[in-house]
């Protein structure tokens, strides 16, 4: 299962949070991004539940991260 993370970050941690994010296994690409998400993220996992984990367990309780909007990649 893939999800794109959308990532609001505290003013002046950007740079901090995606080389966090990077050392996260699933993670596949993290980069900073204009406009009103300061990164996007690719995450592989086995399934839903798994996301879940990723997200509550290894991104969202780094420090900076303030927000996190995950959409599902669906293969047509």
């Amino acid at each position: 299962m893939k999800a794109y993370v959308l990532i609001n970050i505290r003013t002046g941690e950007v740079r901090d949070v995606v080389r966090q994010m990077r050392r996260v296994e699933q993670v596949r690409e993290v980069n900073m991004t204009f406009g009103p998400y300061d990164a996007v993220a690719v995450i592989e996992s086995k399934d839903l539940n798994d996301l879940g984990n990723i997200l509550a367990g290894a991104i969202q309780p780094i420090p900076g991260v303030e927000e996190t909007l995950t959409c599902l990649a669906v293969e047509i």
